[in-house]
């Protein structure tokens, strides 16, 4: 993705805001066990000492420096080790506590950006701010059964409410674990149900997983994907041809919502690009309706409704809409 240099030198300052937040958390560590164990301290010092000593007798030549200060050194750090141990610290206990182990909150591995970067990326040219503060409410820990009824019963499939979400959670859960695996083709998933059955806490809950694991992924409802391709289309924006192309790049792009927009044959035909294109490049996408399939037949072109219903696993979920449920508990 190429944003400008105002948008690169934006996401940088918070790389480097990590980077000296990481340094003051392990000088503060360092100071404490100082304190309490001088003796670390103490080894700590002649360590540098030694380090010093023997570069001196390097630059004179001296061929046995090199395994001399290998021999010290490794006695000394297995004592440093020894005596945290017994305090009650970790070995890595002076390591940075990176917010990305891969890249070590510097934005690039070698000379290629690092997973955690492309999706600042993704974050800063859709303002995706916002999802991130819902995934740390609506992910997998968060689940709950309690709303889902043990006696409704779907008369299409003979499951009770709360089967069908249990049935929903493992196919999800299913998906995150074969996700961009070698030995597996690539999936979509068309979660359909009506208003307020957990459709889009699902979605959320796969999304949080394969941020963690460190895919990148894009939500939109379908109103904004559909915003998108209408401006690259008007636009000239290199912003607008920026979110155009990420739509077709990322791991996972999540619609949310299908159904909810105004369909027409423009919108229509731009749908279709989208999701037949993602299926040629082969990256997953996810939708969200709570449309039934013989409303998206009726709603959509033949086109989209055949790549949905041959490219998607379809996950039902049905029961009392949720929200309301929980304005009555309350």
């Amino acid at each position: 993705m190429s944003l400008n240099n105002t948008q690169y030198n934006a996401i940088f300052r918070k790389y480097d805001a990590r980077q000296l937040k990481n340094q003051h958390i392990v000088s503060e560590r360092i100071q404490y066990v100082y304190n309490e164990i001088p003796r670390v301290r103490e080894i700590d010092d002649t360590i540098a000492s030694i380090s010093v000593e023997q570069a001196k007798k390097l630059l004179d030549n001296d061929s046995s420096a090199s395994e001399e200060l290998k021999t010290q050194i490794q006695k000394l750090t297995a004592e440093k080790v020894e005596l945290m141990r017994s305090h009650g610290y970790p070995e890595d206990y002076f390591s940075p506590p990176y917010t990305c182990p891969d890249c070590k909150d510097t934005g690039y591995i070698g000379r290629e950006k690092c997973h955690c970067f492309k999706q600042a990326e993704i974050d800063f040219v859709y303002t995706q701010s916002n999802i991130k503060r819902i995934l740390k409410k609506e992910n997998f820990q968060n689940f709950s059964y309690e709303y889902y009824s043990e006696t409704e019963v779907n008369p299409s499939t003979g499951l009770t409410s709360l089967a069908t979400a249990q049935q929903a959670v493992k196919n999800c859960k299913d998906f995150i674990e074969h996700f961009n695996a070698d030995n597996m083709p690539f999936q979509n998933i068309l979660l359909c149900g009506d208003t307020g059955t957990g459709k889009t806490f699902l979605s959320n809950c796969i999304a949080k997983e394969l941020l963690d694991q460190g895919y990148s992924v894009i939500y939109l409802t379908c109103f904004e994907l559909l915003e998108i391709l209408e401006s690259n289309t008007f636009s000239k924006d290199p912003v607008d041809s920026e979110k155009y192309q990420n739509i077709f790049d990322c791991d996972l792009l999540i619609i949310d919502d299908l159904g909810a927009e105004l369909s027409n044959s423009f919108t229509n035909s731009q749908l279709f690009l989208c999701l037949n294109e993602r299926i040629l490049r082969q990256h997953s996408t996810i939708i969200s309706t709570n449309l039934g399939l013989n409303q998206l037949a009726e709603t959509y072109s033949e086109r989209i409704f055949s790549r949905i219903a041959s490219n998607y696993k379809m996950i039902q979920l049905f029961g009392y809409d949720i929200r309301i449920q929980k304005k009555l508990k309350r």
